[in-house]
């Protein structure tokens, strides 16, 4: 279970909840941009009074929110926790380490093993480093307290995947602030970044995208390290096929490009990401109502309906939720025509794909030994290899081939 996290502001001020006080926070100037510091130390918007994560200078508690806890009846119990994670990281009373302790709270209590952590470069890197140490400890304190949960029988690390804003996967472990100042977020506890290139990889040839990502990921400096693509997102004004005129396209690019898919809502559906008939303006053209009444009315976008589109997402998403290789596997192309491809996990997984019109017949040598059963998740079929080949009686515009 992932928890959306962010550090370096605590939300607008408004009649209910106060400005925090000045030593937590500042309330200008407005972030300029051009390098870390008019990045970092500064307010993203108006109204949004900014952490003050870059100081270690002690702070006492806010006054509203003693008041809270007290009214509350909780106030010795928070007291006493603070100064037990204080005691035993001594870190100084900072606002930022106040922050961290309040978001392992979250992995203590409910297990929490991943952290989504947004607008990342607006703190110093090493916060989140600090953060992600804290949640290590935190979720193997509850995985020991909690031993009859299944989830406390998984063995993966505590995972963290960073929204910093404008990161391509092309920038490597390296993410420019400008011409000179960079800063490596990996190794602050990041295993993954979301990566803001996927929509322009969309516009290329499935090959050319899928061969340049499998090398970054599995050839260059992100070895071992992951992405999270996206091909829309809240507020990334310049999505991909925002009128939902190419949906399939999209659908494969996304569910089929090496590394972690996010679908934003919507995608899944063609809900056109253009209001202007509304009067949106900027990102409310991105948060518009879901489409519910349209899938309902199988209404169609562009002429496609969506309730096709939405099955073909649901039997790529099934393809990927069964099998690890579609996403972290090393990318193999196979065959031209129709475009082949496989895609292997070490020894644990393998699956073969290919994308075309009206494809009956798929080689898998080399992947699939003769003999062995696989299944196309696109239709649903069992078919068995036969000299290095698949012949499918029904087919769709994709071949999804993975063993059970």
């Amino acid at each position: 279970m992932i928890l959306d996290v962010i550090i370096n502001h605590t939300g607008p001020v408004t009649e209910a909840d106060s400005q925090w006080p000045d030593s937590w926070v500042r309330t200008g100037p407005a972030c300029t941009w051009e390098d870390p510091k008019r990045v970092i130390e500064c307010t993203l918007v108006e109204n949004l009074p900014d952490i003050r994560t870059e100081s270690e200078e002690e702070v006492a508690l806010p006054a509203f929110l003693v008041e809270k806890w007290k009214a509350e009846g909780r106030y010795e119990q928070e007291v006493a926790e603070l100064d037990e994670f204080f005691a035993a990281t001594g870190y100084p009373r900072a606002p930022k380490y106040y922050i961290i302790k309040w978001m392992i709270d979250y992995v203590k209590e409910l297990g929490i093993d991943g952290f989504r952590i947004d607008t990342a470069k607006h703190t110093e890197a090493s916060v989140w480093g600090s953060l992600y140490r804290e949640a290590v400890k935190a979720l193997e304190a509850w995985r020991k307290a909690n031993p009859e949960s299944p989830a406390a029988t998984w063995d993966e690390e505590f995972y963290m995947v960073g929204e910093v804003y404008g990161y391509s996967l092309g920038h490597g472990l390296n993410y420019p602030y400008n011409d000179t100042a960079s800063v490596n977020f990996y190794q602050e506890g990041f295993q993954a970044m979301i990566n803001f290139d996927a929509k322009w990889a969309a516009k290329q040839p499935y090959e050319t995208a899928f061969s340049a990502y499998n090398q970054m990921l599995h050839q260059g400096e992100l070895t071992g390290l992951s992405t999270l693509n996206y091909l829309a997102s809240h507020d990334d004004g310049g999505p991909f096929d925002k009128l939902r005129e190419q949906p399939y396209l999209a659908a494969n690019m996304l569910m089929l490009l090496p590394g972690a898919a996010q679908i934003y809502y919507g995608d899944e559906s063609s809900r056109v990401l253009d209001a202007s008939d509304l009067g949106a303006d900027g990102d409310a053209h991105l948060r518009t109502p879901m489409n519910w009444e349209m899938i309902a009315n199988n209404d169609s976008v562009a002429g496609e309906p969506v309730q096709e589109v939405l099955a073909y997402y649901q039997k790529l998403g099934q393809f990927r939720a069964a099998h690890p290789a579609v996403g972290a596997g090393v990318h193999q192309k196979m065959t031209d025509a129709p475009y082949t491809f496989s895609r292997t996990l070490a020894d644990k997984d393998q699956v073969v794909v290919a994308i075309g019109e009206e494809i009956d017949e798929v080689s898998v040598a080399g992947v699939f030994a003769d003999g062995v059963q696989v299944r196309d998740y696109f239709t649903g079929q069992a078919v068995t290899v036969a000299d290095g080949k698949v012949v499918l009686p029904n087919y769709g515009p994709v071949v999804l081939l993975g063993e059970d």
